[in-house]
């Protein structure tokens, strides 16, 4: 029986930050960021959405009546978490509609949760075929105004609905994966930004992969040769080429070419809306699906999960047939294009508006986000949701 994706979506928040512009306004090169990077623009989230709002509206999209019935379990993988306690997956249960006897959890290690989501969620479908699994990856990255890490800042969520028989992908059970205890980036439980050591954090990224790599190809006696493309974490587009370049030469340059094409079509959404952090992998696995037109029913794709600190995992999944019929191409096309652009005081006025920390109420204006679900307040130590 094959299990995998049987769809997916993304969402990110109604407005964004021109990366040329945010150069400018910081006195430094643009090309620095466009090019050095290679980031276009950041998504940006307002007060009226959390990781807990975009993990929703990105499911929105998926979710067929027939869908909701079948879903036993919801996995919220998240470093974005809104409650010490209380899984985020709960929240999102709630306010999609989700059948009562169904699990919810929320994963948490980085940039690595949604994929350690998806094999879980593979594991319980494989027990439960009649059943499926929403898993979601949903983050803002947030370093600061004015930091070193603040072009590397995005927002936005993926949903992934697993089953048996998916019409997308499946999985192809070959996961490889390793953990070592470093301090590449981290965020202590007392700060509402992340600590990095970006030279070292990279390091780390391209390291990872390397042994991933090597260990996934003595494992299945694959090569290269053997992909259609791979895919990346990218907590900006560049870093992914980082770790492909210590391995593109063992092929010729035809497929060397149309490795990096497909490389290229891979970040054409992270351009658009910066680090994701659990999502980023699967926002690039979509931008590549929806931009290509030359994949075929058995293409094998291969994909490499990290998560700072550190958990890296490197698994393949092959399209099935009729996986396009099951993207949302135009959807997405269209929300990135109906975003908002902040100017730079706008984005650091709204950048430094935060909730209360001291159980206050406190309301949002609701005309400022016309997202379907949205965060507009809290009372009494709790979040207020509504959806339409």
């Amino acid at each position: 029986m094959k299990i995998g994706i049987d769809k997916m979506s993304f969402y990110t928040p109604a407005f964004y930050v021109d990366m040329v512009e945010l150069a400018e306004a910081r006195e430094i090169d643009p090309n620095k960021f466009t090019i050095g990077i290679g980031q276009d623009q950041m998504g940006f989230a307002p007060l009226s959405q959390d990781a807990v709002t975009m993990g929703a509206n990105a499911a929105l999209n998926l979710l067929t009546p027939e869908d909701i019935a079948a879903i036993d379990l919801v996995i919220f993988a998240s470093e974005s978490g809104i409650d010490h306690s209380k899984a985020g997956a709960v929240y999102i249960h709630r306010l999609l509609g989700l059948p009562k006897h169904a699990r919810a959890i929320e994963f948490k290690e980085a940039c690595y949760a949604a994929t350690a989501g998806l094999s879980y969620a593979q594991n319980h479908v494989a027990a439960h075929p009649d059943k499926k699994a929403l898993v979601i990856g949903s983050d803002i990255a947030r370093y600061g105004l004015s930091t070193p890490g603040e072009p590397t800042q995005g927002a936005g969520a993926v949903a992934m609905l697993v089953t048996a028989n998916p019409r997308c992908l499946a999985f192809n059970n070959d996961n490889v994966y390793m953990t070592e205890d470093i301090m590449d980036f981290w965020r202590p439980l007392y700060s509402e930004t992340a600590v990095v050591q970006g030279k070292y954090s990279t390091e780390q990224y391209v390291h990872f992969f390397e042994e991933m790599w090597a260990t996934y190809t003595e494992k299945t006696r694959l090569s290269l040769a053997d992909f259609e493309a791979l895919c990346f974490h990218l907590p900006y587009t560049k870093m992914g080429k980082k770790a492909l370049d210590t391995i593109i030469t063992t092929v010729d340059e035809e497929k060397q070419a149309e490795l990096l094409n497909y490389y290229q079509l891979s970040t054409k959404y992270s351009r658009q809306i910066g680090n994701i952090y659990t999502g980023s992998l699967y926002l690039g696995l979509m931008s590549l699906l929806e931009h290509q037109t030359t994949l075929t029913e058995g293409s094998r794709l291969g994909l490499f999960s990290y998560g700072s600190g550190a958990v890296a995992e490197f698994f393949s999944a092959t399209l099935v047939e009729g996986f396009a019929n099951q993207l949302y191409t135009a959807a997405h096309t269209e929300q990135l294009a109906q975003r908002k652009r902040l100017s730079i005081p706008e984005y650091e006025e709204l950048f430094k508006a935060t909730l209360p920390t001291d159980g206050s109420d406190y309301s949002i204006d609701e005309k400022l986000d016309q997202a379907p679900i949205k965060l507009v307040g809290m009372k009494e130590h709790m979040r207020l949701y509504t959806a339409k």
